[in-house]
């Protein structure tokens, strides 16, 4: 009879040893975790789909469709819909609505006549009817089973055969042949492991929710995520009622594109024009608010970025703050101001903050950033109406971005007048390499350095 072992594994990175150490050799974190294993006899590891090598041109092709949710935004974010047969790994913060979005994505795939398994392992079929009454929610046609052990749980969907299955949540599922507790590395892999090769053998979809560590990654080894097909984050502050779902990983779809909800009484609500609420609060001819066009996947977005600085009368090391943005990008704006334009920061607190909680990382709002610097530290405002977009480079030029016409239009829509630009765009637009806007009176100006953009665009 096999013994049981103990084995010390990574939460970080999966790295197994059977001698427990003070950090982990592999990834050098301080993130051993002591596991039993029981080896199960004759168990032997599952095979996906046939022993023989084939050519890639002899594979019979893969004829794509999807499942819709019947939620736009959720939708949005998976590439434009469900694919079958995948597993989709929700993660976020305790609170943030995680079980709302996938309850509710269950009763759009019911109204699409799509058969749907809702498995709670984390509350009563009485206490998820009654979430579903407080929001208002029709479940007449949705299946429910409130279950922990992963064998009765296969044995319904067997009997069952739904198309769509959502675990709720994958910490609170356990094989009772392992030995280990539920929400241990070496259930989270197993179970995992054991529903991609269900999904992928009988044509299910999954949608399995995970919690998140304090530090906001999902719970588990790394080697959880590789496992699933796409990794979903549902990021937002609990006490607001704005939320954004990302993807961190889409094997059938695009990762930079965003979905945007808010919460409300009745539930997650799509929000149809994001620009439109992330500038629904920016104040008139205050200091230090930029107003840029920026790509978030398919979608233009304009979102405020606001400027904050401070003398450092403390004596001690300026301090450098950036929410939703690289600070490392931040630091090197900073030098450009300093050793380009003049400006002397080297004595001062500095803060950028992206309003609404969206992280943006491409290099297209680097004019903006340092523009809402360049405002507060001068006290005079920018134009209201005027946009700006543009990538900084370490001499101080303004480089051109991608796809202006977009984001042209956002603004546009939006009502804004005019729009500092980079003057390689505008010779785009002018020699026909890039079509002309089709709409609006929308002034271009263009700009070759920050110093000119910064004479520019102050009032």
């Amino acid at each position: 009879m096999a013994r049981a072992r103990t084995v010390y594994s990574c939460r970080e990175c999966g790295y197994k040893t059977y001698k427990w150490a003070g950090y982990c050799p592999a990834c050098k974190s301080d993130a051993l975790v002591e596991e039993t294993i029981v080896p199960a006899a004759g168990r032997s590891a599952p095979v996906l789909g046939g022993n023989e090598a084939l050519l890639l041109e002899e594979v019979a092709p893969l004829a794509e469709r999807r499942l819709l949710t019947g939620i736009g935004e959720l939708d949005r974010v998976l590439g434009g819909g469900a694919v079958p047969g995948s597993v989709v790994l929700v993660g976020g913060d305790p609170g943030i609505g995680k079980s709302t979005l996938l309850l509710q994505a269950a009763l759009g795939f019911s109204a699409c006549g799509v058969s749907v398994l809702y498995v709670t392992g984390e509350e009563s079929l009485a206490q998820l009817k009654m979430r579903a009454q407080r929001l208002g929610l029709p479940a007449r046609s949705l299946l429910v089973l409130a279950a922990t052990e992963y064998s009765s749980i296969i044995d319904r969907i067997d009997a069952l055969q739904p198309h769509v299955v959502i675990i709720d949540s994958i910490q609170t599922v356990a094989k009772s042949e392992l030995g280990a507790a539920p929400g241990s590395m070496i259930q989270l892999r197993e179970v995992t492991a054991s529903l991609v090769q269900r999904a992928k053998s009988k044509e299910i979809t999954f949608f399995i929710i995970g919690h998140v560590t304090k530090e906001g990654v999902l719970a588990g080894p790394r080697v959880l995520e590789h496992l699933v097909d796409c990794v979903l984050n549902f990021e937002g502050d609990r006490y607001q009622s704005f939320r954004v779902l990302r993807a961190a990983k889409n094997r059938y779809g695009s990762t930079s594109e965003l979905g945007i909800f808010t919460m409300e009484v009745g539930g997650l609500v799509e929000v149809e024009n994001p620009s439109a609420l992330f500038l629904a609060e920016r104040p008139a001819g205050v200091p230090g608010s930029a107003v840029v066009p920026v790509m978030e996947g398919s979608r233009p977005l304009l979102v405020e970025i606001q400027g904050l600085v401070s003398p450092n009368y403390g004596g001690g090391i300026p301090r450098r703050t950036a929410t939703g943005l690289d600070i490392n990008r931040i630091s090197l704006l900073v030098a450009v101001l300093e050793k380009r334009v003049g400006l002397p920061l080297y004595n001062c607190d500095l803060f950028v903050n992206v309003v609404g909680g969206v992280k943006i990382m491409e290099p297209a709002v680097d004019l903006a950033a340092a523009l809402s610097l360049v405002s507060s530290y001068r006290d005079r405002p920018l134009e209201p109406k005027t946009m700006l977009l543009g990538e900084v480079g370490l001499t101080g030029e303004v480089r051109p971005v991608g796809r202006l016409q977009e984001r042209l239009r956002e603004g546009i829509k939006m009502g804004f007048a005019s729009c500092l630009l980079p003057g390689g765009n505008l010779r785009a637009l002018e020699s026909g390499r890039e079509q002309p806007l089709s709409s609006g009176d929308l002034r271009l100006i263009p700009v070759a350095t920050l110093a000119e953009a910064i004479d520019l665009a102050l009032v």
